[in-house]
């Protein structure tokens, strides 16, 4: 990198600032305040038939402060840390908050509730790359790839190193700071047969690079990944069981937590609203977090508004247990905040396992799906349609790659149709699962 990045000078830097932001709103008479600021650097290489395409060195950075007076609220930002910048944050916020209108929901999280267990959680890994490392990497890694026979052109490789420091502190005397890191390499390649052409990606991420997998591998698996799809047709229109993979079955946890939320459940967005207690899984799944894991994606000791984190469980055998809520929007719902400003951390499921080859036998003829396109999912009714591409499975083996179809059902009729979950679990990001087998969708394909 250009320029070194010392996080704990940051660490201090950012303090001092959020500690004069306060300092400042107190003065001009602000009722209560909280101020975030972060700062990150990182570098990001990609690379395309052996050569580099773009070598990008960022360094992002900001400090956003909102301000209470009695129950109406004002919130400024900026990019720059100076002290006249924070002045001008502050005082522009107090001016928002005495014309905006009251809300008895605003406010602070309460006081009691602020985190006093703040360990180390071991997420902060520095990586000293440096740019022509970096680029090497990121080469074999296409390299690899490329080296594999049937594969004709390539859409790159890319490869991103950042770390950062985030602080939040508020007028209760509470004042967090977290330093974290991110590494990630990946590569998409394309084949090319009779019946036209594909592309696939692999791609490997982690907070400490040691935890990374060999490029070399990733490029092999991104290829493997793209062959396998040459000969897609489409399949069969009708009802079929689907076996989601790993990284799309992540993704309708996604779109579990977010009827979970406080914020569609206030709004009345949501297709779980009034849920609580009643089944919506089958009876041997449950799904918690574990925002104290060490070393995970998306650990903090503390969420958006300095309250302690802790293990939640939202599904608990199969019944829904608990909504995921800030102090804002479980004051809005006549309930107490789960510690979940800012989202769920490290969601880990509570289930029985099974090999990938054990679901496909119980599914017999279906369709294995790899891959989703589109935004066809409503979170009021829990309606879902996606175009997706995949496998076409027979007597439970599967047979060939299939695109260009949709699959449609509803979010709570998938969730209460869900027969198994696979031990290929992907650990890549903040959600952990293997793949879901869904007893039956809609296929619209021939």
């Amino acid at each position: 990198m250009a320029q070194a990045f010392d996080a704990s000078a940051q660490q201090s830097l950012l303090t001092a600032r959020a500690e004069e932001a306060l300092a400042l709103a107190k003065r001009l008479g602000a009722d209560a305040a909280e101020v975030g600021a972060s700062v990150d650097q990182g570098i990001g290489i990609s690379v395309r038939l052996g050569e580099v395409e773009t070598v990008e060195l960022s360094r992002d950075q900001g400090i956003a402060v909102t301000l209470y007076v009695g129950q109406r609220k004002g919130s400024a930002s900026s990019t720059d840390a100076s002290s006249a910048s924070i002045q001008a944050a502050v005082e522009k916020a107090l001016s928002i908050a005495r014309y905006t209108g009251e809300d008895k929901a605003a406010g602070l999280a309460d006081a009691a509730l602020m985190a006093t267990e703040l360990p180390d959680l071991k997420v902060h890994y520095p990586w000293a790359l440096t740019t022509d490392e970096a680029i090497e990497l990121a080469l074999a890694c296409e390299q690899a790839g490329r080296d594999v026979d049937g594969i004709s052109q390539s859409d790159g490789a890319s490869l991103s190193s950042g770390e950062g420091v985030r602080v939040y502190a508020n007028s209760h005397g509470f004042l967090g700071t977290q330093k974290g890191s991110s590494h990630s390499l990946s590569c998409m390649l394309i084949a090319q047969d009779a019946s036209g052409m594909q592309r696939d990606y692999d791609y490997t991420s982690a907070r400490n690079p040691k935890a990374l997998r060999d490029p070399a591998e990733v490029g092999r698996e991104a290829a493997g990944r793209t062959l396998r799809r040459l000969g897609a047709k489409r399949p069969p229109t009708g009802t079929f069981p689907v076996l989601f993979d790993p990284s799309l079955a992540s993704g309708l946890i996604g779109h579990l937590l977010s009827g979970l939320a406080g914020g569609a459940l206030y709004r009345q967005a949501s297709f779980l609203c009034d849920r609580l207690g009643t089944p919506l899984f089958p009876d041997w799944f449950s799904l918690e977090e574990r925002p104290m894991e060490i070393g995970a994606m998306a650990s903090s000791p503390f969420d958006g508004e300095g309250v302690q984190t802790r293990n939640n469980r939202f599904i608990d055998q199969g019944r829904i247990a608990s909504y995921m809520l800030s102090s804002y929007s479980a004051r809005r719902l006549g309930m107490h905040t789960t510690g979940n400003a800012g989202g769920a951390r490290n969601v880990r499921l509570a289930a029985p396992l099974q090999s990938r080859d054990s679901l496909l036998q119980e599914m017999g003829r279906g369709i294995w799906v790899t891959e989703l396109m589109g935004q066809g999912v409503n979170g009021v009714t829990g309606d879902y349609s996606r175009g997706a591409a995949g496998f076409w499975v027979e007597n439970g083996k599967v047979q060939y790659p299939v695109e260009e179809f949709t699959i449609a059902s509803n979010l709570e009729r998938m969730f209460t149709g869900l027969v198994g979950i696979g031990d290929d679990t992907d650990t890549r990001g903040s959600v952990h699962t293997g793949s879901w087998l869904i007893d039956a969708m809609t296929v619209a394909g021939d």
